[in-house]
């Protein structure tokens, strides 16, 4: 998969390399079963086509540049992550649009012109709730229109889980309630958090959200080892290993996944005097 960041500077230069191409549009944060029915609805259009499968995200999250940093975003997963399981699916090219005030003034017609028909895209797939353009006014349902008839347009109904619209938003939400078990759910796949083992600390890398206070069974993934134990996340959203895990992080030095699996239970202020802090 080839990745492209794409900003007003290198636009131009970007039009002039496009193929023809099927685009799935999107934030994509978390890339949970939602945004895998945009996907995969692109996927089968373009094998259909015989032409590239290209996705379409943004960066920063639209929310935090317009409020001009005043609302913090917290992200499911860092642009790395979200680029392989893109990958994984089949996504021939990906393309991250920095989102930036000018951006965001865009008529939604000329977003059209200049980063969908510009870049060679002939058919576009979006969610139903899309919108593009100054002020978000572009959705959908005009999206052919605003394209002057030249873009053929697939909109993905909602996706339900138990009667709950799949978003990214209900994933946060859930996450804030420490509800692991559902969050899963929603994704298709356990929740996962890079961090860093120094021999000292377990680091959490930029741009992942940690699930509210709490004790939680999780599964540890080094290389190249494996392990299911429980970790407390404290008031402060550091993680904490028990024993059992400090044993295993003894020798270890580098790169670990921390699948969520289930809340234990969320209180810690009696069970954190009893644990060894190594952060």
């Amino acid at each position: 998969m080839e990745t492209i960041y794409l900003n007003q500077d290198n636009l131009m230069l970007w039009q002039k390399k496009a193929d023809l191409s099927v685009m799935a549009l999107g934030f994509f944060d978390g890339v949970h079963k939602g945004h895998l029915k945009v996907i995969e609805t692109a996927y089968q259009i373009a094998r259909e086509k015989e032409q590239l499968l290209a996705v379409m995200s943004f960066f920063p999250h639209p929310k935090s540049v317009l409020s001009d940093g005043r609302k913090t975003i917290d992200y499911l997963m860092p642009l790395s992550s979200k680029e392989k399981l893109l990958s994984d699916l089949g996504v021939d090219r990906f393309y991250i649009v920095q989102f930036t005030k000018e951006f965001a003034a865009l008529s939604p017609e000329r977003f059209t012109a200049q980063y969908l028909l510009g870049l060679g895209v002939t058919h576009a797939v979006a969610g139903f709730d899309y919108t593009y353009g100054s002020k978000g006014i572009g959705n959908m349902d005009r999206l052919k229109d605003d394209s002057g008839g030249l873009l053929e347009v697939t909109k993905v109904s909602k996706v339900e889980c138990r009667g709950e619209k799949i978003s990214s938003t209900s994933l946060r939400e859930k996450l804030a309630q420490g509800k692991v078990e559902e969050v899963s759910k929603l994704l298709g796949r356990p929740y996962e958090v890079e961090c860093e083992w120094n021999g000292a600390s377990l680091k959490v890398q930029p741009y992942y959200t940690l699930p509210r206070p709490g004790r939680y069974a999780i599964t540890i993934k080094g290389d190249p080892s494996n392990q299911e134990v429980e970790v407390i996340v404290n008031e402060q959203k550091r993680l904490i290993p028990l024993n059992r895990m400090t044993t295993f992080l003894t020798s270890y030095r580098g790169p670990l996944t921390i699948k969520w699996h289930q809340q234990i239970y969320g209180e810690t202020a009696m069970v954190e005097k009893k644990l060894i802090h190594i952060i």
